[in-house]
């Protein structure tokens, strides 16, 4: 097999690599794609050097599986001449809600690969570490209703993002003068209720991602509505989940199900530490469920603490299980 990595050298297609390298897969050839400006740039992947190509001098063709990790205006623009050479799987958010375009978390909906026409999309990294979780709970008890609130870190804004957390906890602690230049207030010692634009009913673009990918994936009869909120975190996306089901559950079988969800562990002993941060969970592959409980203002929902890397299941992995997925289907 062979594939390719475009927008290689980013936060994404680092972690991209990173995964590749570490995972089962028999890889004939890989090629790094990025700009012309990290063209001949060099990564080691399996005891072997590679060579960054420019983008613009790329052939599609080379690759059977071409991962897209260099955002939306790259995604517009290349994705529909890669895909009449190559299967896609592209982590931006550009396709994701068009119909024929299947919107894929392999542990939840992978049978959608089933449609694919050479794209397939990634969801947005704070969707997929909550349907995970919703799944197998949707699945017992249909799921009328879910209200989440977000805590996302940084690096889910890139590596610029990060770099301005840093640089002013640095000059805070310091005493010196702070600059903002990506983030709408200081984000440093802060939190900030605002991810991506605005649209005209006051939702975010991040907060209206959450609504219409989890319907996308799970059942357009589901209602969600999110408050997403960019915390001074580095790595690890974390999510106040309250979730409503149709009629009554049963809460111990609610917790079976949860400690047997796919690609998830529940780590929840209702004693100080006996739960699962950001900190932890970065460079892990699990998504963590913790504090579940029983919502006491309604006998028909749950409250969920749910955490994951958004750099790798949240991104990367994801893409990668994709084409794992992918690749079992085609028998390769």
């Amino acid at each position: 097999m062979k594939f390719a990595i475009i927008g290689a050298t980013g936060n994404v297609g680092r972690k991209t690599i990173e995964i590749l390298d570490k995972s089962n897969l028999k890889i004939d050839d890989l090629f790094l794609v990025a700009s012309t400006k990290s063209a001949g740039k060099k990564f080691l992947f399996r005891k072997k050097e590679i060579k960054v190509i420019s983008l613009d001098n790329y052939d599609f063709s080379k690759a059977k599986i071409t991962f897209f990790a260099a955002g939306s205006k790259v995604s517009k623009e290349w994705v529909p001449k890669a895909s009449k050479q190559t299967i896609v799987i592209d982590n931006s958010s550009f396709f994701r809600m068009k119909d024929d375009v299947p919107l894929v978390v392999p542990e939840v909906n992978s049978d959608a690969l089933d449609n694919h026409k050479n794209i397939i999309s990634n969801p947005n990294c704070s969707t997929m570490q909550m349907v995970l979780a919703l799944k197998p709970l949707h699945d017992e008890y249909k799921i009328k209703r879910v209200v989440v609130s977000t805590y996302q870190a940084v690096s889910g804004a890139g590596k610029a993002s990060v770099d301005e957390l840093l640089d002013q906890t640095k000059n805070i602690i310091n005493r010196k003068k702070i600059s903002i230049k990506n983030f709408t207030k200081q984000i440093a010692f802060n939190l900030i209720p605002h991810i991506d634009e605005f649209d005209k009913d006051g939702y975010t673009k991040e907060e209206l991602k959450m609504t219409n990918e989890t319907k996308k994936i799970l059942d357009r009869e589901i209602d969600v509505t999110a408050t997403c909120v960019r915390v001074p975190v580095k790595t690890g996306h974390a999510e106040s989940i309250n979730v409503e089901f149709d009629n009554l559950y049963d809460f111990e079988n609610i917790l079976k199900i949860l400690k047997n969800a796919q690609g998830c562990k529940v780590i929840d002993d209702r004693k100080d530490g006996g739960y699962i941060t950001p900190l932890e969970a970065e460079n892990d592959h699990t998504t963590f469920i913790s504090r579940i409980r029983k919502d006491n203002s309604n006998i028909k929902a749950i409250n969920l603490w749910v955490v994951s890397d958004n750099l790798l299941k949240g991104a990367a992995l994801n893409t990668v299980q994709i084409a794992q997925s992918l690749m079992k289907k085609m028998n390769l």
